[in-house]
């Protein structure tokens, strides 16, 4: 089969297109032939090397296919469901190994593409509104770089709880796309500080460094900053006591893999993910489509930030 490895961390050229040996199912491992494999910021932290892997390694964390050969003791799923998983190094390749117990299960009438596009992001956007902060009715929520895949899915359920919404984009297509997905405020990086100032119960920050400073003055009292990405950079460090200072603010770096460490967990956010696109209540906008051989070209044009919504390889 073919997949891309990372022999050498580095920039987008440490991704090489190349031949490899199927891999084969051990004991509860599933082999599933994968349809199409999400882009995602966390998988060029592991290609540069901030997220350190034994090399060589195949990228890629997000995908959806269909169980082609499961191991001994499988018994969540069988040959030809139709699954998807998030979380699960290795999804840049035409088949991959994935522990059966992380699978979910894709609806029949849902596109395979399209649960690929959505379960990683669509995860993080559901624990961000549903756990680390519950957006309650009437929540003054900000979430910067809002026309990306992940601002456009926690501008989306931010809404669906009630929120009023103010995002953060670069440019005026961006902006039209923020409002679409149900913005109430659209604006420019440089004009937070002086228009959200102690406004927010939550801010939802992917970008890190970049935007950091605006976030934190933009809580109100007690508020929640979610610094759930470093897509700028990682943020530097910082005197806690100005937490205290500006009014017991509370600031977390949560992760998906903390929030989804039980089965049942992992089902019913995927369930409700997978289930929102399928009936429509949930849209995911896919930017690109690349096929796996230009995986270094995705990566380009996501870190030059030429992209809205999500990005898509296809084996």
């Amino acid at each position: 089969m073919h997949a891309i490895i990372v022999t050498t961390p580095g920039g987008s050229s440490a991704l090489d297109h190349a031949e490899v040996p199927d891999p084969v199912p051990g004991e509860g491992q599933a082999l599933v032939e994968v349809a199409a494999s999400g882009v995602n910021f966390i998988d060029v932290y592991y290609r540069e090397g901030r997220y350190p892997l034994p090399t060589p390694f195949v990228p890629g964390s997000e995908g959806a296919g269909t169980v082609v050969a499961v191991g001994p003791g499988v018994t969540e799923v069988a040959e030809g469901d139709r699954v998807a998983w998030a979380n699960i190094v290795g999804s840049y390749a035409e088949k991959q190994l994935v522990p059966a117990d992380r699978l979910v299960p894709v609806p029949d009438h849902l596109d395979l593409d399209l649960a690929a596009a959505v379960l990683l992001q669509g995860m993080t956007a559901h624990y961000l509104t549903h756990a680390t902060h519950v957006v309650r009715e009437g929540d003054v929520v900000l979430v910067h770089a809002a026309a990306g895949g992940m601002g456009l899915l926690l501008t989306q359920m931010a809404k669906t709880r009630g929120a009023h919404v103010i995002a953060t984009v670069s440019s005026d297509a961006k902006e039209k796309l923020a409002r679409a997905a149900g913005a109430d405020e659209v604006l420019r990086y440089g004009d937070v500080a002086a228009a959200v100032q102690k406004r927010c119960h939550v801010v939802y920050d992917g970008v890190g460094a970049a935007t950091f400073e605006d976030s934190l003055a933009a809580l109100r009292p007690r508020g929640v900053l979610a610094l759930f990405g470093a897509a700028s950079g990682p943020v530097p460090p910082f005197d806690p006591q100005r937490l205290n200072a500006a009014g017991s603010l509370f600031l977390t770096r949560p992760t998906l893999g903390h929030y989804v460490t039980t089965r049942a967990e992992l089902l019913e956010r995927a369930d409700d993910v997978l289930g929102w696109v399928a009936d429509g209540s949930l849209d995911v906008a896919v930017y690109n489509r690349y096929p796996l051989a230009e995986a270094r070209q995705a990566h380009d044009d996501l870190e030059g930030r030429r992209t809205t919504g999500k990005l898509l390889l296809i084996p």
